[in-house]
């Protein structure tokens, strides 16, 4: 069965709050090394098969799963 992983981030030209925040944590914390901090989201997909899962991913983030206005993604497909 193949199996898809999907990584979903921000566009770089975006602020991520969210990032910004865990950099601050971070600072906070003594880890003075870390330059910034962007969170994005990580999916494991296992599909059927059948059909092409290429074909298939594309359109579960395109539909669902990524917002192409303000973010991207790639993904890699285990066999």
């Amino acid at each position: 069965m193949p199996k898809a992983k999907i990584y979903i981030t921000l566009k770089p030209s975006l602020l991520d709050a969210q990032g910004r925040v865990v950099h601050n944590a971070l600072q906070q914390l003594g880890f003075e090394n870390v330059r910034s901090v962007r969170v994005g989201k990580y999916l494991e997909v296992e599909l059927h098969p059948d059909g092409d899962p290429r074909e298939q991913i594309e359109a579960m983030c395109q539909k669902l799963l990524a917002n192409p206005v303000i973010e991207q993604y790639r993904y890699e497909v285990e066999p």
